[in-house]
Order: C-alpha cells, then structure tokens, then sequence
C-alpha cells in the first residue's frame, strides 16, 4: 500500500470522463489500499481514482462508520434536499455552498466484482454524489451556488473544532 499524490484542480484528468472496471484483479486491489491510505493520509472523506490519476469509476468513502468501496457506481435514486458547505481533496482550502439529495440509493460493485446496493444519508449522500460526479469530470465548483470566504471557512473550522472538543468530553463522561 503507498501514498497517491492528489491531483489539483487544472489538472485535465479531473475533467475526463472515468472508464468502468472490467477487470477485478491485484491491479484493482492495489489501486483500492492506495486509495484508503491516500484517503485516511489527507484525512478526506471521500477519494475518487481521478483524483489520483486513474481514468477508472472507482471511489472510496469513509464519513466516520467505515470505508466504502464503489466500483462502477450508479445513483439509482434520490430523496429530498441538503444545501451546506463542501470542500475536496483536490481543492485545498476552498469551500463552496452545494446542493444535494438528503438521502441517495447507489448501486456499485465491490473488489471482487459483486453487485450491491446501499443508502446513503446526510454527509454520506453528499459524499457518494460528490465522489460519483468525479467520475464524471464533474468538481464541486461546477455545482456550488457560491464559493465561502476565508472568513467564513475560519468560523467553520472554529465550529468543527468546538463539535468535536464536545464529542470528545461526552465520550469521557461515559
């Protein structure tokens, strides 16, 4: 397992259209632990293979409950609307409003080729379509209503720093 480097915005692989796997092998495999260790080395949510290079419909996420693994997805349907902040691996410090699906059902295939089904809610929904729309050559900012000001980003992150200080003491009083 290595370390991928992150492709940036301007880069024309981010832009392109991803081809679809057909072939489940140690190639494939590799590229998934590369990915996850990429993924947890950033600490992103979510990774798409263009992002690091590779023209295949592959993604990984993890919002906190676990790696996923997407091969070949396929949003298969949508419920509701969320509209927040979103950012990306391969925009570093820029965070834009997006809106997407509350709630999305993907189909995709696992590393050994098999179909299934999952739901995503909340951050994972927005986490699976972001990821999807990368296979697609689609970045967040091709769907942002506005990019967020550094002074709004500063206030986020101040947010995020207390939820988590708040996580953290709940845990301890456990």
């Amino acid at each position: 397992m290595a370390i991928r480097n992150i492709v940036r915005v301007g880069d024309d692989v981010l832009a392109k259209e991803c081809r679809p796997v057909e072939i489940f092998d140690n190639k494939l495999r590799q590229l998934l632990d590369d990915m996850q260790d990429t993924l947890y080395e950033a600490n992103g949510a979510g990774l798409a293979a263009p992002q690091v290079g590779v023209l295949r419909q592959v993604c990984v996420i993890d919002v906190g409950d676990g790696l996923v693994e997407l091969i070949n997805p396929e949003i298969v349907h949508v419920e509701g609307e969320q509209s927040g902040a979103e950012g990306c691996l391969s925009l570093p410090d820029e965070w834009g409003m997006v809106s997407r699906p509350q709630r999305v059902t993907v189909k995709a295939q696992n590393r050994k080729g098999k179909w299934f089904e999952t739901i995503g809610e909340d951050l994972f929904a927005r986490c699976i379509c972001h990821e999807v729309d990368h296979l697609h050559g689609i970045v967040f900012t091709d769907k942002a209503s506005r990019m967020l000001t550094p002074e709004e980003i500063e206030q986020m992150q101040k947010e995020q720093e207390q939820q988590e200080q708040k996580g953290k003491r709940r845990k301890r009083r456990r």
